[in-house]
Parts: C-alpha cells; structure tokens; sequence
C-alpha cells in the first residue's frame, strides 16, 4: 500500500531538496511515484517529467488520474507497458508523449514467450527515457 499522497509528496520535496545540483531537473518515479513526480515536477523547478507505469485505477472507469497527468505543465513522458493492468496504452489521450513497452506489466515484467527478453525490455525502457531527456534537456 502507497503512502498518501502528502506524504509522499512531503518526502520527495525533502529529498529534492537535500540533492538539489546546478543543473536541469527532469523529475519522475514509478506507479504512484509517477503520480507524485507530476504533481511536484513544476513546483520543483524541473524541466520535465518522466512517469513510468501511470497508475489508473483498474476496473474503474468513472475514477482517472489523467488530471495530473495533463496538468504537469511541462513536457511529459509515459512510458508503460502494454499489459499494465493499471493502464494501457489506450487508456491516454493522443496528447501524451507515450513509450509502449510491449508485452510488459505495470512492473515491466514480461512473459517468456514476448519478442523481448527481460534485459531486452529494461534496456528497452532506459533508452526511451534517455533519449526523451537527452531530447528535452539536451
């Protein structure tokens, strides 16, 4: 079970903080961290944000979370699997900057028969968001 979100907040402003560095931030997280990075990514002073496995909520198709994912502010990345239970590709608008990952879970695990292998689709994930950022932040 995640924290609530103020406190989840509450504890990444802190450690944002204390690491701050002279240079561009691009905040992100995973799941409900995705949810806090777009919450917190423009009060932080980031320069965009990366939200790997969104969280819907499944089997709910009256309650979204896109409001914060759309109202980041600043230019934004999803990057989720194609099996995600809390969220496929189809649940986000055109809008969205959006890295399907195929085969994958919303813990990016994928099956033994998918086209990629396990390393495969983590390299897959990291090359994305690098060249997203890379793209972004130059």
């Amino acid at each position: 079970m995640a924290p609530r979100p103020q406190t989840l907040d509450a504890a990444t402003v802190a450690c944002l903080n204390a690491i701050r560095v002279r240079c561009p931030l691009v905040l992100g997280g995973r799941s409900t961290g995705a949810r806090a990075a777009c919450r917190l990514a423009a009060s932080m002073g980031a320069v965009g944000c990366v939200a790997l496995s969104f969280l819907q909520p499944p089997n709910s198709p009256d309650v979204t979370r896109l409001p914060e994912l759309l109202g980041v502010g600043l230019p934004t990345f999803v990057v989720q699997g194609e099996r995600d239970r809390f969220g496929g590709p189809a649940d986000f608008p055109e809008q969205v900057d959006l890295a399907v990952i195929p085969d994958a879970d919303h813990s990016f695990r994928v099956p033994r028969r998918a086209v990629l292998s396990q390393d495969e689709t983590y390299a897959l994930i990291v090359e994305a968001v690098v060249e997203w950022v890379t793209a972004r932040v130059g």
